[in-house]
């Protein structure tokens, strides 16, 4: 059950879950404020933590609001978009064929049939850019196996709101955000990482940040790096502390 917290303005959702260490978060875009606690922490502890934390929690909201924004893409001629981590620039060719896209220098070529409409071209471009995960995320996942000594019994692509990937240890599967395919094919693999260790270790603990720091110890450089990219109009990873 979720309790909300009311300090002034701030409402903090709080939830209590068989965890050892009170998990604190600030997630974009908004900035709203969740709480996970042990069990067995009353109302008022969580309370106290949380004003303690005040200065923190204005800070990480202050940081999304200042962040850059993608603004909403239109899918016409000469829009830019990315492919891991670079800017191309959109070419749309109305054609009566089959949509379809192709990629060369700096340039992304849209090809659709003559008055498609915008949701469609989206539609189009959403296909293109899980191909391109699907054809790198399997090489990645079979590399971390190997050396985490787990196995993924399957992965899913999915546009998320909240979260850039996600993990059910039970199944042993992982879900990845579809906007990952835009961020450089390195902070992709970071969170291969991530929800590949929460298979070891399902929550934030400390041995879950020990493992991290074994396996991939550049990983706080990664995480940092996609909360400075712009963030799309549904925004993704919660600032944890």
């Amino acid at each position: 059950m979720t309790e909300t917290i009311q300090i002034g303005e701030l409402a903090i959702a709080v939830t209590r879950k068989a965890v050892k260490h009170v998990h604190l978060s600030v997630h974009p875009p908004a900035g709203h404020v969740t709480l996970v606690a042990p069990t067995a922490t009353r109302l008022e502890v969580a309370r106290a933590y949380v004003i303690s934390k005040l200065g923190w929690i204005r800070d990480q909201q202050a940081k999304l609001q200042a962040q850059a924004r993608e603004t909403p893409r239109q899918f016409i001629e000469r829009e830019s978009h990315n492919l891991w981590g670079r800017r191309y620039l959109l070419s749309v060719i109305e054609t009566d064929t089959k949509p379809g896209l192709k990629i060369d220098h700096r340039q992304i070529t849209l090809f659709v049939r003559p008055g498609t409409p915008q949701a469609k071209r989206e539609e189009v471009m959403q296909g293109w850019y899980r191909s391109q995960l699907h054809a790198a995320v399997p090489s990645l996942i079979e590399k971390w196996e190997a050396r985490l000594g787990v196995k993924v019994s399957a992965y899913f692509l999915q546009r998320m709101k909240t979260k850039w990937g996600s993990c059910n240890h039970r199944a042993g599967t992982i879900r990845l955000n579809t906007e990952l395919a835009k961020k450089p094919k390195d902070l992709l693999e970071y969170i291969v990482v991530h929800e590949m260790v929460h298979l070891i270790e399902p929550t934030h603990s400390q041995r879950f940040t020990t493992l991290l720091d074994e396996h991939y110890p550049t990983w706080r450089e990664a995480r940092a790096e996609l909360n400075e990219l712009p963030l799309a109009a549904e925004s993704w990873d919660a600032k944890e502390q």
